[in-house]
């Protein structure tokens, strides 16, 4: 991998707003490259294959984990969510500045083991009160899985510490804002852009 590549986590509670922020930004950045995760479980309505996720069945993915195909892997919510290593490979060919990985806490520490340059981003609601709402108002899950999501939500907030960076998402326009100052910081820190400097210096 390219050392001047952003590798940029963006993690969270469910229902604090993830989603919509990951793909208000890849609107804004084509340089940025979606990682699209492996998962077990099933797709929701609005979600498509190969886009949103890779949905596979959960002797596939345990393959893939003997063969060592992913960067990072995790079970959550009872199912399995995992990021191939191919995703590099796939923005390398694509020419992208930058990967983007919507994962959580779990395969944000895995990610940040292997590529110590990885940026973590995590995005909290405003509210536990307001997560709640969140999480009850979207009508994606039953009544126990919301139950399970909200007090799962308690125990990931603990990693923010392990983060660089967190964003509140009480305005998306704002949270967004955010993130787009970040994405720009990161892509011009003296590292990444050090070869065009050189490229000046021998010219």
């Amino acid at each position: 991998m390219d050392d001047d590549l952003l590798l940029l986590i963006l993690s969270s509670p469910s229902g604090a707003g993830k989603t919509t922020l990951t793909h208000r930004l890849l609107d804004d950045f084509a340089t940025l490259h979606f990682s699209v995760s492996h998962t077990t479980r099933k797709p929701r309505a609005n979600e498509v294959e190969g886009q949103d996720y890779h949905f596979v069945s959960e002797s596939r993915f345990q393959a893939m984990v003997v063969e060592g195909a992913f960067a990072e892997w995790a079970s959550v919510h009872g199912h399995y969510y995992g990021t191939s290593i191919a995703e590099f490979a796939r923005a390398r060919e694509l020419g992208r500045r930058g990967v983007l990985f919507d994962v959580d806490y779990q395969g944000a520490r895995q990610i940040r083991a292997k590529f110590r340059s990885a940026v973590g981003v995590f995005i909290l609601p405003p509210s536990m009160d307001e997560l709640e709402r969140r999480l009850t108002s979207r009508g994606l899950d039953d009544e126990e899985t919301i139950r399970q999501r909200f007090a799962k939500a308690r125990e990931e907030i603990e990693h923010y510490p392990f983060f660089d960076y967190i964003v509140v998402n009480d305005d998306l326009q704002h949270a967004l804002g955010e993130l787009r100052g970040i994405v720009h910081a990161e892509q011009a820190r003296r590292w990444r852009r050090a070869r065009i400097a050189e490229g000046l210096l021998s010219a």
